[in-house]
């Protein structure tokens, strides 16, 4: 039997060292942590399934779930509907449009601006007194007195997710350039020569082939998501202002563990989120990858 070296395990030793104790081990000790009532001091003390029985009762997680999934529920709508409608801008044969990484590097640059500072500038810029958008708008007559954005649960939804969209869109708009440029030219040059129109290319050629990568970018939008925390944090007073209309499920997880010292339950809070996220990830996979299964079978036709 020949003799083994095992000098290579000590180079790769770190690493796994590292993973066991930043990764693995705070994973298990959440995990402990959601069957115990603790303050962040002295020993945990063991309650059982408590904490699981109070999330399923507790009316503000489930308002903070809706409250996140409207938000990126419309940021995700406006988001694709504006990178699907530039890519087939930017594809079509008959305009030939020039400059595209001009317009990647343009689209692209707000999703480089740290959220603090996006934060700060649309706090002054949605202020309801001086705000530009307020002044802008008054200008051209679309409203007569200025709009309290940030103070109302509507309007304070609806601006955090048009700030989401145009952070992201860029971001969403390269993705799916780089699917476009994957699909024949040869596809849309038939259909041109058959005679076929802008909007039944898009329907029948662009979309169908570019559902792979738009799966991709749901379910990426989607975890990334259900983690909302950084913007309504900074644009409210924390704790998800106007009436909780931005208390997102990590704003919730955070307030209950670093304001009201409850790391018991903002455990179980996270690892309900992480079920949730599970959950809609293996289901928006298993329709959407259907869809394409389907697409291909009736291409093979």
């Amino acid at each position: 039997m020949k003799n083994i070296n095992y000098k290579g395990y000590y180079f790769i030793a770190p690493f796994f060292l590292v993973f066991l104790v930043f990764n693995i081990y705070p994973i298990l000790l959440t995990f402990y942590y959601t069957f115990t009532s603790y303050e962040g001091y002295g020993s945990p003390e063991f309650i059982g399934l408590d904490n699981y029985i109070r999330i399923l009762t507790d009316t503000y997680f489930f308002e903070a779930f809706f409250n996140t999934l409207k938000i990126w529920g419309l940021n995700f709508v406006l988001q694709l509907g504006i990178a699907l409608a530039l890519a087939a801008l930017f594809s079509d044969l008959r305009f030939r449009m020039k400059g595209i990484g001009f317009f990647r590097a343009i689209f692209y640059l707000p999703n480089l601006i740290t959220i603090s500072s996006v934060a700060i500038l649309f706090n002054i810029m949605l202020d309801w007194q001086y705000g530009s958008i307020n002044q802008f708008l008054m200008q051209l007559g679309l409203i007569g007195e200025p709009i309290d954005w940030l103070n109302n649960p509507f309007t304070a939804q609806v601006s955090v997710s048009l700030i989401l969209t145009w952070m992201w869109f860029g971001y969403t708009f390269i993705i799916l350039m780089a699917g476009v440029s994957g699909i024949s030219k040869e596809y849309y040059e038939a259909a041109l020569i058959d005679g076929a129109n802008r909007w039944q290319m898009f329907t029948n050629i662009t979309l169908p082939l570019l559902k792979p990568i738009m799966l991709y970018v749901l379910i990426t939008s989607l975890i990334g998501g259900l983690q909302l925390f950084d913007l309504p944090m900074l644009i409210t007073d924390g704790l998800g202002a106007p009436e909780g209309s931005l208390n997102t499920m990590v704003l919730y997880l955070y307030n209950q563990a670093f304001r009201y010292n409850n790391y018991g339950y903002a455990a179980t809070v996270a690892y309900a989120l992480f079920l949730i996220t599970v959950i809609f990830s293996v289901v928006t996979f298993k329709s959407m990858y259907r869809d394409v299964k389907a697409t291909k079978n009736r291409g093979k036709k």
